[in-house]
């Protein structure tokens, strides 16, 4: 089962900053919408940002928490999209994944690939 990576969770004070990879290595990440999720204990997996693929690159907010503090973007040349976290809050501490689908949908169940997840964690 193809799977994407993710990296760069760790422990950071409130107000901190992190970025996060998803990387690919069985197919190109361009091609695909890619959307970074989030999840807590007990609660449904939320969408945070996605990236539309085929080169449209048109980013969907799915939280509008993260509006003005998260960004979403590619590198091609290394086949990884970040999610960068600035004024990151206790409230974002969470396990972050990333999967592919056809487009950026509102639905996790469009999305294949899932990562096993990198943990954020955000307190002082």
């Amino acid at each position: 089962q193809v799977q994407l990576v993710e990296s760069g969770g760790g422990l950071v004070q409130p107000g901190g900053s992190l970025r996060l990879s998803c990387a690919g290595s069985e197919f190109a990440l361009d091609s695909y919408a890619i959307g970074w999720f989030r999840q807590t204990p007990g609660k449904e997996r939320e969408g945070v940002l996605c990236i539309s693929g085929s080169g449209s690159n048109g980013i969907r907010y799915y939280a509008d928490s993260v509006k003005g503090r998260f960004t979403i973007s590619r590198d091609n040349a290394k086949n990884t999209v970040y999610l960068q976290m600035n004024s990151l809050k206790p409230e974002d501490t969470a396990v972050y994944y990333c999967a592919q689908a056809v487009e950026c949908t509102l639905y996790p169940a469009d999305f294949r690939s899932w990562g096993q997840g990198t943990q954020v964690t955000v307190s002082s």
